[in-house]
């Protein structure tokens, strides 16, 4: 059996479950699992569905009569469902990279890591432990539009869906940013937007938080104010130090990271706005 996911955002408007499905119907395919949401204050419907078959689906001849009857207006995505391809930023910390190279050695990950991409040389042992191509790409000393070129030079060594920037602690051009709309994914050492920016843990001390996050994010031009996917936090107190805060605090990023990217990586999140629809 083949398993296709189908995504659909437009304006809502009555009929619209039973025209999909029956178009679906019609093709002679089975919806396994669907889902729907209409934002009213915008009138705008999303819809997923699961669909499962034995036969190839002609993807062109569905998704052009789904646009023909939904009015040539909706944003229509039919892909076959399959782990994504992806390359990942780093630095020097070792705690979300770590959890990512694991979780692909174990077959946990929903993806293929392609290559681990660092500003640093920190991190070679580590990466190369699971046999996957490190470039250490050092950023000292260049300007931002030098460095991205080279780092440029060795993405186009592949075909990637998404950039995971695990700790990347580099702020992207708008240029790199715009080759690669809605392909960077970003995780932040903060409940955003409270403490943006540099040593987030350091200011929420300072201001003497009984909570600390993370968010995972999409990259956009606007610091760390991407479209948001997932999001946690945990208790803290008055004993703990800065340092502390950032121990516990890596946890919390970690996880909230791997969770963005299951969610991602199985196609369950819309944009719009600058925010997502997650089913």
């Amino acid at each position: 059996m083949k398993k296709y996911i189908l995504k659909i955002d437009c304006n809502d408007e009555k009929g619209l479950i039973y025209r999909i499905s029956d178009v679906i119907f019609k093709f002679g395919f089975n919806i396994a699992k669907n889902h729907e949401f209409v934002d009213h204050e915008i009138n705008r419907f999303f819809y997923r569905a699961e669909i499962i078959t034995e036969n190839e689906i002609d993807k062109t001849a569905i998704c052009g009569t789904l646009n023909a009857m939904l009015g040539g207006k909706a944003n229509i995505r039919l892909k076959t469902s399959k782990k994504k391809d992806i390359v990942i930023f780093a630095t020097k910390e070792t705690h979300c990279l770590g959890d990512l190279l694991i979780k692909n050695y174990s077959n946990e990950l929903n993806a293929n890591i392609l290559a681990v991409i660092a500003n640093h040389e920190d991190l070679k042992n580590l990466v190369e432990k699971f046999d996957i191509p490190f470039f250490a790409i050092k950023s000292d000393g260049k300007e931002r539009d030098e460095h991205e070129a080279e780092v440029l030079k060795v993405l186009e060594k592949f075909e990637f869906d998404y950039i995971i920037l695990a700790k990347y602690m580099r702020i992207l051009s708008p240029d790199f940013v715009g080759r690669f709309e809605r392909k960077i994914i970003n995780i932040h050492h903060s409940f955003l937007p409270a403490f943006i920016g540099a040593n987030p843990y350091k200011q929420a001390h300072q201001r003497g938080v009984k909570i600390i996050g993370a968010t995972a994010h999409f990259v956009n031009n606007d610091l760390d104010e991407g479209p948001i996917i997932t999001q946690d936090v945990i208790s803290i107190n008055h004993e703990m130090s800065w340092q502390d805060m950032r121990k516990s605090g890596r946890n919390v990023e970690r996880n909230v990271l791997a969770a963005a990217l299951d969610l991602v990586f199985d196609d369950r999140v819309f944009m719009y706005n600058n925010k997502t629809v997650i089913f």
